[in-house]
């Protein structure tokens, strides 16, 4: 009786122990049998030797590889795999695991690979408290301490997708983070992610020197300030040698900068990346600047650091968002990306959804990012930055799915020419299963779900039209008085009763005269410019014929209910897998599915409702009509608190 007893808890511990709660992320991988594994000492043989389930495996270091590029060749029952350091070891090792894991045909085959960016890293958003700002998976695993089991996964997780580096803290940061005592804490973290050959960063408060160091001034041309960082910098790299550098926010939404002390970005950058240089240390200095001065904020990253291409020193990289506005649910790419020409670059992306339904919504992000990459060369860019969606709730993202966006940045940072059908597949294999009856309806839900999202919320162009106090929900109506414009849905929708939208043509802004000359040509005609971006570039009349036929309202009137219509339908095909999928994981991705399919009605009611008061135009007939009053909506109130963790007693 004792040992039925016995072997009963046993069961129920081996249960419990992989229980299906996310916390595993993709590395579902279970211990090998005791297959003949060779290699170096490192990270790569001690992580093969636990999952590999092959024939005989070969690590090898050899000369004539990049740092980090690798070869895997497989015949006769014998794997190798080849590179000249661990890093280059290490990628090819986990390449080889998700081949393992997919269930590709390993019988003979040989790949060769190398990353297309030299830096690939994730923008923590993480306060020395714990919170994540415009995060939406619990408190920071950074701060204020750490458990180290689960930074050791989340190490063999970037590693697995090919991230190199992480910025431990907020871009709007405290000037604690340079003091010595939470240098310590930075140490701990990078003597864990090392082996997996993450560097560590952090960002800064340019006003430090004078928070943290006492001084009077952080003037970047002052003799004190700058023995002030060069003292600091030697700091870190005692307890870090191979720290990464720093990422800085400067003069934007009320951060301290350089321009502070009539200096320009240039001056403050160039005195960091001075104290850096001998470390072989980096500046990525955020390009996310736009004043209420100004008449169109999507000029003016563009203005501002146009004139100071080929200012900065070597090791200073430019870190502009992939629009020009503010990481929306579609935008045109930034005119910075072609327009620079002296200056190191960076992409940076954001992973976490802050404007497409935080956790709440599955939006998989990978075909937005691909519209991204897809417009220029593979080499562009120097780095890829993306602002992270972790925290320490157990399935690690909020929503399981957004694991997958995680999953799908690092393999883009490594190869932006990806196809998104092809992450899809890899990420829902190793997280789910490889049966073909969940795979293929799934990975046309993931890759359709991006344009839902965007028909849903801000079709043709709309963008910026969410609620005052959060990013969560529509509040087209907003304008506080006394409320800066910029900081209003109507400054960027400037609905009226001729039409809807931004006018940044040659006869408006004359935004779309920072892109290229075949662009701006395109852009700035109506009947040329991508319908996508209509009403980013045009106040398009309500009658404009459309491609399809219709008027530009009736098509409005459209893209709206082909969201509904496809935030439902990701709801029915996920309620098909139930067959395929464990109970826990079903039933919490079901819940939040049917919050989105409810949230896209949210939206189709307050944006059409709102706009027909300007366009006096009827909803068309061969459609679903609202089911909500405007005044309604214009009372409907969501808690802060549940935009910060949104899933938590949200039924609206």
């Amino acid at each position: 009786m004792h040992r039925l007893c016995y072997t009963f808890l046993a069961l129920l511990l081996s249960v419990a122990a992989w229980a299906e709660d996310g916390s595993r992320l993709w590395l579902r991988m279970t211990e090998g049998k005791n297959t003949q594994v060779t290699g170096p000492a490192c990270t790569a043989t001690d992580e093969m030797r636990k999952y590999w389930k092959g024939g005989e495996l070969e690590l090898l270091k050899v000369r004539g590889y990049g740092p980090e590029d690798y070869t895997i060749a497989c015949q006769d029952n014998k794997t190798t795999v080849a590179a000249s350091t661990d890093a280059g070891l290490l990628y090819g090792a986990f390449e080889l695991l998700r081949m393992q894991q997919t269930g590709a045909d390993m019988r003979r085959f040989s790949i060769t690979s190398s990353p297309t960016y030299k830096l690939r890293l994730l923008n923590h958003w993480d306060n020395p408290n714990g919170t994540v700002e415009r995060g939406f998976a619990g408190h920071s695993i950074f701060w204020p301490e750490t458990d180290n089991a689960r930074l050791l996964q989340y190490a063999r997780a970037n590693a697995s997708i090919g991230i190199n580096g992480t910025v431990l803290n907020n871009v709007n940061a405290k000037p604690q983070a340079l003091a010595s005592e939470n240098l310590q804490q930075v140490k701990h973290i990078a003597d864990i992610l090392r082996p997996y050959n993450i560097r560590v960063y952090l960002s800064v408060n340019f006003a430090s020197p004078i928070h943290v160091g006492g001084l009077k001034t952080a003037d970047p041309l002052d003799k004190e300030v700058r023995a002030w960082w060069k003292k600091k910098v030697d700091e870190i790299y005692a307890l870090v040698p191979d720290f990464g550098g720093f990422l800085v926010k400067a003069n934007s939404e009320g951060e301290p900068g350089p321009c502070d002390f009539g200096r320009s970005h240039a001056d403050g950058a160039n005195m960091m990346a001075d104290a850096l240089k001998r470390h072989e240390g980096i500046v990525m200095w955020r390009a996310f600047v736009y004043n209420p001065q100004d008449k169109d904020r999507a000029k003016q990253a563009y203005n501002e650091f146009m004139p100071l291409d080929g200012q900065f020193r070597p090791n200073v990289i430019l870190q502009v968002k992939n629009g020009p506005v503010d990481f929306q649910p579609r935008e045109p790419y930034s005119p910075l990306f072609t327009a620079i020409k002296k200056t190191s670059l960076a992409a940076e992306l954001q992973v976490t959804q802050e404007y497409l339904g935080a956790a709440n919504h599955l939006v998989f992000l990978a075909p937005m990012w691909q519209e991204f990459f897809s417009q220029f060369e593979p080499g562009y860019l120097d780095a890829v930055a993306g602002v992270a969606n972790i925290g320490d709730d157990t399935n690690w993202c909020g929503h399981h799915f957004a694991q997958a966006n995680w999953y799908a940045f690092g393999r883009l940072a490594w190869s932006p020419t990806m196809k998104s059908e092809q992450i899809a597949d890899e990420w829902l294999r190793q997280t789910f299963t490889c049966d073909q009856h969940f795979l293929n309806p799934m990975k046309k839900l993931m890759v359709e779900s991006h344009e839902t999202c965007v028909n849903y919320m801000m079709p043709l162009g709309l963008h910026h039209i969410f609620a005052g106090t959060h990013h969560y929900g529509p509040e087209p109506w907003y304008s506080p008085k006394g409320l800066r414009a910029d900081w209003t849905p109507p400054y960027y929708h400037q609905a009226n009763s001729e039409g809807l939208g931004f006018d940044r043509t040659h006869n408006g802004t004359d935004a779309v005269s920072q892109y290229p000359k075949e662009l701006c040509e395109q852009y700035n005609d109506i009947n040329t410019c991508p319908e996508k971006y209509l009403a980013w570039f045009h106040h398009v009349p309500w009658q404009h014929r459309m491609h399809s036929g219709r008027t530009f309202w009736d098509e409005l009137c459209h893209k709206y209910a082909d969201g509904v219509t496809g935030a439902r339908q990701m709801l029915a095909k996920w309620d098909a897998m139930k067959e395929f999928v464990d109970e826990e994981r079903f039933n919490d991705i079901q819940r939040r599915l049917r919050i989105q399919a409810r949230d896209s009605e949210w939206w189709r009611d307050a944006c059409l409702l709102y706009f027909q008061q300007f366009s006096n135009l009827p909803i068309p007939q061969d459609m679903e009509h609202p089911v909500h009053n405007l005044d309604e909506m214009m009372q409907f109130r969501i808690p802060i608190g549940m935009y910060e963790n949104p899933v938590r007693g949200y039924t609206q």
